[in-house]
């Protein structure tokens, strides 16, 4: 688009978090660029994204919204990949600023090949962006990077309004969703990490205050620079980050414990991993029955959720729903999420739910990748349950199901696929693989429990001497059989 063209506006989406369920619109031609040598027209010009206003046309009936929602134009460099993928990166960020209660005025892209140091736009597109901003009447821009401390104050002193940046954006998301004592104090840590290398001084809070010993009469030469506000700020944020730390770290050894109780009574975990918004709650519920939240909102559940089931042939197991992954997910919140995500990292198996109907699937598989690898949890099984079949293009379901092999196409609304899914699960759950063949008296009725619970008995016969039973155990019980075998204990074949 050259800077003689009109902008593209629409305003569309009047549903919470409407953006993702969108398709891009019409594309532009090809960009055919030698290495990192743009188009000039292409540099010179600051794209408006079509499709991502979320304003609304007939106020009428929620007017009161307009008097505390924010009203944001978001703003974002492309320096790699296609214009569709720098597109969807900006959708995905009009659902977030949707779900953190903004409405989206306009959005706006700069072809660069990287981001300004200063400005993160540079000088002259951010006087741009002012006049954007000035023309929608917005009061806040969001960008679509973790932005510098420097960038962004030299940003709002050239837009005059409020700039926040993508990870800002996903902490108060989080802040706002996060319900559990575990939760909250997560969030708090990882917004204070966020904050205290950003602290910005304003007027007075900057200025020296007299130390030393001047309140004792030490006089001139003996002053010193006091505590400023800025530097007590950074030490309370310190003080609060060790205790939260602290607490989180309390609680952690609740959860491993309850962990380590279903480890000892042989109990097998899946965690439901995935994208936020793919579907994960759904497909809980409807695995389940758990009664698990559900709403069309980025990161909906921060709390997880365990329920137990068992397979058909009666193994028990639980299902763990997770917090939702993002693309570039800010490190802060892995970090003080990760007592959460190790429920994923001790699991037995991933059930990595994939949006079907999401315009880069791929992208959301990566990205997801990503984040389990960040926890050490990319060498457990994973299964892939393509989610939305049933509103999905058929052409990007065969695509995904040819890419990877192991993956089923399911609906959570419908339920289709769901026999399917299961039985993908029970084959992946581990087995008892040692096999004994024992003779219980019949006062250890309790052995035989533990058989039957735990082992996948073969054969049961009744004898004078007591149960004969021949089963497959785990290194556990089998210590326990141990004075019983009739025979010696084999590894099993299969």
């Amino acid at each position: 688009m050259t800077n003689h063209e009109e902008p593209r506006r629409t305003s569309v989406l009047d549903e919470r978090a409407s953006a993702l369920n969108k398709t891009s619109g019409p594309q532009d031609a090809e960009i055919n660029y030698d290495g990192d040598q743009f188009d000039r027209e292409d540099r010179a010009a600051l794209r408006r994204v079509a499709g991502l206003s979320t304003e609304l046309d007939d106020v009428t009936e929620v007017e009161y919204r307009q008097l505390r929602l924010e009203r944001v134009v978001l703003a974002g460099v492309w320096t790699e990949g296609t214009a569709q993928d720098a597109e969807n990166s900006m959708r995905e960020l009009a659902a977030l600023a949707e779900t953190a209660g903004s409405t989206v005025l306009e959005g706006v892209l700069q072809r660069r090949v990287k981001p300004d140091p200063a400005t993160y736009l540079g000088s002259g597109k951010a006087r741009e962006l002012h006049e954007i901003v000035e023309a929608e009447g917005a009061d806040t821009v969001v960008c679509d990077d973790e932005l510098a401390p420097s960038q962004r104050r030299a940003l709002e002193d050239v837009v005059k309004v409020k700039v926040i940046d993508r990870t800002a954006l996903i902490l108060d998301i989080f802040a706002q969703h996060a319900k559990s004592r575990e939760g909250r104090a997560q969030v708090e840590l990882a917004q204070l990490q966020y904050l205290l290398p950003r602290l910005r001084g304003w007027g007075d809070s900057m200025s020296r205050q007299a130390g030393g010993q001047v309140a004792g009469g030490a006089g001139i030469g003996s002053r010193g620079p006091g505590e400023t506000k800025i530097e007590l700020d950074r030490r309370r944020i310190n003080t609060r980050i060790a205790k939260l730390r602290r607490d989180i770290k309390a609680m952690k050894t609740t959860r491993d414990t309850k962990r380590s109780s279903r480890k000892d009574h042989h109990v097998s975990s899946v965690a439901i991993v995935g994208y936020t918004n793919a579907g994960k709650s759904s497909l809980l519920n409807r695995l389940t029955g758990a009664g698990v939240l559900v709403q069309n909102q980025l990161f909906a559940t921060l709390d997880p959720t365990v329920r137990r089931t068992e397979t058909s042939d009666g193994r028990p197991f639980t299902f763990a729903d997770t917090v939702g992954f993002v693309r570039a997910l800010p490190h802060q919140l892995v970090e003080a999420f990760r007592s959460t995500l190790e429920e994923a990292a001790d699991s037995d198996v991933l059930l990595h739910v994939v949006d079907g109907a999401h315009p880069d699937p791929d992208g959301q598989i990566r990205a997801v990748h990503e984040v389990l690898a960040d926890v050490d949890a990319d060498q457990i099984i994973e299964i892939i349950a393509i989610n939305k079949a049933d509103v999905a293009e058929q052409d990007v379901l065969d695509g995904l199901l040819r890419r990877y092999p192991n993956a089923i196409a399911v609906s959570a609304r419908t339920g289709a696929g769901m026999p399917e899914l299961l039985q993908a699960i029970e084959d992946a759950l581990p087995r008892p693989d040692i096999l004994v063949d024992v003779l219980l008296p019949y006062d250890r009725g309790d052995l035989v429990s533990r058989l039957h619970a735990e082992g996948e008995v073969l054969m049961e016969e009744f004898t004078g001497a007591g149960t004969h039973m021949e089963a497959k155990v785990d290194p556990d019980l089998h210590g326990a059989l141990t004075g019983f075998a009739m025979s010696a204990a084999t590894p099993s074949d299969s």
